[in-house]
């Protein structure tokens, strides 16, 4: 008989269980397709540019390619996290990978680009959904001593993306070894939204969103459905569901007028870390060849030269892993994620400007190496994941969807306009400008987070006054 079934508690103070895991494990499944999504973009574009149907391709469409996914989720992230605060999370939690699953069986049976970059478009429709969807699930279910913990557990999923897109992007690589076999690329993104689409046949609706929209009984089977018999509500949360009416959704302005503050805490450092993992997280591959240190030899042929690119890639997103690992731990431990965002950011900033100098300079290719990974690690130590945690922790939790919407979608924004930028940058100065710019975005994105921390903190604390 289980040890518990004695014992009653509620969602802030139950232990820590395996139903706990697993709904981490499920809502860390759209992490990981965002980022697997973007490192797939990414080595597709020179594997075409080596194909003579689009061997000219210009910066424009390598752009258009970099940030249709981009797009879609900025969109999606705004669309799906209002409706979601209306209408409930379940529904859109499973209409999300269905969206990505058909749009990639789309690219791969109609190999065109411009087919592509539709396709591209709706999958990050569906991951900007997800996105608003997987924080307030995390935030909503998990005790209060490990919330922090847990939902920086659903964010590593987007460092496991990173590895397993240029792992699986190699494997096809080296297999099919024709640069015309890209669109096969795309059954890596049709295979993990299938994954998703079947963990999420026995999920439930939110136990929190059912009882603020007066449906008590329904929230609480949710609830046992999701953590057991022995667990209820918290008592806080349902005296302030039952004597509080609902709050009237704000439009975009009036959401932004009365939020200002925490949107632009939660939405500018969010887009400056937008161009690190997505400006230059995309073309990582073209980078890496520009910069000269995929260490393939001059008598390599084109579709050795990708393989060698993308080998660097994988080396370089292995570094992901452990920088949110490190980046968990800090903030399980109390030190403030302002603080560890702003300190997080001047670290990228500076492993850029080293990795131009030793581009410049012609420093030995292992210390480019590990600049380029050294700014892959700050940036998943801090921003990456700090702008993931900051939404669900500033925002009521009246508004919480529709924040995280408007903050994910500001974050998309500048990654769109870092992907746009990165091939015209490529383009006009090669990778001394690419790294002279980009440091200066980081460099924006730690005094943003400083002002407006403190601004924040300062609401905070007048409020609790």
């Amino acid at each position: 008989m289980d040890a518990r079934s004695t014992n009653h508690y509620t969602i802030a103070d139950a232990p820590l269980t395996w139903r706990h895991w697993w709904i981490v494990g499920v809502a860390s499944l759209g992490q990981l397709v965002g980022t697997a999504v973007a490192t797939v973009a990414g080595v597709l574009i020179p594997l075409m540019m080596i194909t003579t149907t689009y061997a000219h391709m210009s910066a424009f469409i390598q752009g258009c390619i970099g940030a249709a996914d981009l797009l879609g989720i900025m969109v999606g992230s705004m669309v799906f996290g209002r409706l979601s605060d209306n209408y409930g999370y379940l529904p859109f939690f499973r209409l999300c990978p269905a969206l990505i699953l058909v749009a990639s069986l789309v690219a791969i049976f109609v190999p065109n680009v411009w087919i592509l970059i539709a396709s591209l478009f709706v999958i990050g429709f569906g991951i900007g959904g997800e996105y608003s969807l997987d924080s307030d699930y995390t935030s909503v279910l998990m005790p209060d001593r490990y919330k922090l913990l847990m939902l920086g557990m659903v964010k590593t999923g987007a460092a496991f993306g990173n590895i397993l897109g240029a792992l699986l992007s190699f494997v096809l690589i080296v297999i099919y070894d024709n640069a015309y076999e890209w669109p096969r690329l795309m059954w890596i993104i049709a295979g993990i939204s299938a994954i998703m689409i079947l963990t999420r046949i026995y999920f439930f609706e939110s136990p929190k969103w059912l009882y603020d929209h007066g449906r008590k009984q329904e929230a609480e089977r949710a609830l046992h459905k999701f953590l057991g018999p022995d667990v209820e509500m918290n008592p806080a949360t349902t005296m302030s569901s039952a004597h509080e009416a609902p709050v009237q959704q704000l439009g975009f302005v009036s959401f932004c007028k009365k939020y200002w503050n925490k949107v632009v805490l939660s939405g500018i450092p969010w887009s400056c870390e937008g161009l690190g993992v997505y400006g230059i997280g995309v073309f990582i591959p073209l980078l890496v060849m520009a910069l000269g240190i995929e260490h393939e030899s001059k008598f390599a042929t084109p579709i050795e030269n990708v393989e060698a690119s993308v080998k660097t890639t994988l080396w370089i997103s292995c570094i992901i892993l452990p920088g949110f690992l490190i980046g968990i731990w800090l903030a399980v431990k109390k030190v403030r994620e302002v603080r560890l965002q702003a300190v997080s950011f001047w670290a990228c900033a500076i492993s850029l400007v080293v990795l131009l100098f030793s581009y410049h300079l012609k420093w030995p290719v292992w210390i480019s190496l590990v600049s380029f990974m050294a700014f892959e690690l700050f940036l998943n130590i801090g921003p990456h994941l700090v702008t993931y945690l900051l939404p669900p922790k500033i925002y009521p939790v009246e508004v919480r969807g529709q924040g995280t919407g408007i903050a994910a979608a500001i974050g998309k924004a500048g990654a769109v306009l870092g992907v746009f930028v990165v091939p015209v940058l490529l383009k006009w100065g090669g990778g001394v400008l690419v790294l002279g710019v980009s440091a200066a975005i980081m460099g924006i994105g730690a005094i943003v987070t400083s002002i407006y921390g403190h601004r924040v903190e300062e609401e905070s604390n007048s409020k609790i006054a």
